[in-house]
């Protein structure tokens, strides 16, 4: 069952929008960021208790996804993650399916798995690194059995 609670959109209007269409398409429309394939990802504000969902690159491996907490190299994480970190169960909408996962970040191994993959969907990942000077974690979300 999908995060429950008032959902409370993006105060970035452009997100806000993207999420509303990609929800209303079952991800027929807004399904890309700069071109790329992406997902909707679901979390609890850590503050609010709200709904949050922000729209990530898609990466998939099986059954399991990933999420780059890159924010373009700033120098602090995306309040997505942090919402994450403090509650981990999550929903991932990717084009009409919606499910639940349970989110962790990355042990050192895994993230030196999936970083390729990241990089391979979108590579200006590696750029984001180098222009921080924070370690950019890479969250795996294991599926949560029905």
């Amino acid at each position: 069952m999908p995060l429950q609670g008032t959902y409370e959109p993006s105060a970035w209007q452009p997100v806000a929008d993207q999420v509303q269409t990609y929800e209303q398409t079952d991800g027929r429309e807004g399904a890309e960021l700069e071109g790329k394939p992406c997902v909707i990802l679901w979390t609890r504000g850590r503050q609010s208790g709200a709904v949050r969902k922000n729209p990530l690159m898609r990466v998939r491996h099986g059954q399991q996804y990933a999420v780059v907490a890159s924010m373009g190299g700033a120098p602090k994480h995306p309040v997505w993650y942090l919402n994450l970190v403090a509650d981990p169960a999550v929903s991932l909408q990717d084009g009409a399916e919606l499910n639940d996962y349970t989110a962790h970040t990355a042990t050192p191994a895994e993230k030196a798995e999936w970083w390729p993959r990241a990089t391979a969907v979108w590579p200006d990942y590696d750029a984001y690194q180098r222009s921080t000077d924070r370690e950019i974690p890479l969250v795996v979300l294991d599926p949560v059995a029905p």
